[in-house]
């Protein structure tokens, strides 16, 4: 990872955070922290270690609120994290309100509704913002009023003290590696990508080109454009992109959404047999269309579990833990094939991910 070390940059982040109305000590505490890359930060735990290290999750006090802001809930994927925190919530004993902008592109929307959270007394706050700066407000004033915030999936806020989510450049290194296990004579193949900017976007798709250049010189990248995490606008880019190449041999999508915009594309062409695609999540219907032999595949990234994971984070601050800086949590990529193994009941599905991290951890 590049450490930022310059003094012209120390200086730089101190006048952006005294222009936000930090106090200069919670300036230079925020220089601490340096940009946060969560894919690479080496101040990481494994979501199945925090328990073994840290002790069991500690009892939340009576009155504790938990916000919840997500990017929007038309997209299954955060619903079903929501989800996640509701269970936490609840085991915990703890009240959870999840609010969410009216769309992916309502940045302001979903800003208002973090600053409005903060003035309601909420004990800590769980956001997953749209873009890696348009929450970065409502931290400042979380921080003057020290309410703890985790940054939670997919946008990376730069000065985010606290992270949960996966590796996101590691989505599209499973999806490379799919390709170059079960495509083996290699073929012209496109992106999908989320919007543009976004942190998780970036890295997913590097994760795939790098990953599917580097490991196999048999695959070209013949087009990677936006998607902007839109079902429509994916359609109409696949439908482009197979005119031009109708030779084809399979898209990586950003995330789900996007890969049943792409399939419905590949299905009007007449190319399902000829052509793969990968999404990113693991959402409801994305298993739909894996079991009914179109979607090839997902990386799940068990957003249900996320939230649980993310809510226990949250208590664990509140309680005055030290935490690293990110806890990752889980993927696998997902087909057909191995369904089973990962979509059974929930402690078969912990048993297989807890075996696949102490697996990757050796």
């Amino acid at each position: 990872m590049t450490t930022i070390n310059t003094r012209n940059t120390r200086f730089r982040w101190v006048r952006l955070a005294a222009a936000a109305g930090l106090t200069l000590g919670t300036a230079f505490s925020a220089w601490a922290l340096t940009p946060l890359d969560s894919d690479r930060e080496p101040d990481r735990i494994e979501w199945w270690q925090v328990s073994s290290k840290l002790g069991a999750s500690p009892k939340a006090k009576a009155g504790t609120k938990v916000g919840g802001v997500a990017k929007t809930l038309t997209n299954e994927y955060w619903r079903l994290l929501g989800e996640g925190y509701a269970k936490g919530g609840k085991a915990a004993g703890v009240s959870v309100d999840l609010q969410a902008a009216q769309s992916e592109g309502d940045q302001l929307g979903q800003l208002a509704i973090a600053e409005n959270m903060l003035t309601k007394g909420y004990s800590v706050l769980l956001v997953s913002p749209q873009s890696d700066a348009n929450l970065q407000p409502a931290m400042d004033a979380a921080a003057k009023s020290k309410v703890p915030v985790v940054n939670v999936n997919d946008a990376v806020i730069p000065l985010a003290e606290h992270y949960v989510g996966n590796v996101q450049r590691d989505n599209g290194v499973r999806a490379a590696r799919w390709f170059i296990q079960n495509k083996a004579s290699g073929g012209k193949v496109a992106v999908i990508e989320g919007m543009a900017g976004v942190y998780a976007a970036v890295q997913r798709t590097e994760g795939f080109k790098s990953t599917i250049g580097k490991e196999s010189g048999k695959f070209k990248v013949v087009a990677s454009v936006p998607g902007n995490w839109d079902r429509q606008l994916s359609y109409d880019a696949a439908t482009n992109i197979l005119q031009q190449h109708p030779d084809l041999v399979g898209f990586y999508c950003n995330n789900d959404t996007m890969a049943l915009g792409v399939i419905e594309a590949v299905k009007a062409a007449g190319r399902l047999k000829q052509v793969a695609v990968i999404g990113t999540d693991g959402i409801g219907d994305a298993y739909k269309s894996i079991l009914a032999g179109e979607l090839t595949g997902t990386v799940d990234s068990f957003p249900v579990l996320t939230g649980e994971v993310a809510l226990d984070v949250a208590l664990r601050l509140l309680a005055g833990q030290n935490l690293p800086r990110v806890v990752a949590t889980p993927q696998a990529l997902i087909t057909k094939e191995n369904y089973n193994r990962y979509k059974g009941t929930e402690e078969a599905q912990r048993k297989a991910l807890i075996e696949d991290g102490s697996k990757a951890a050796k």
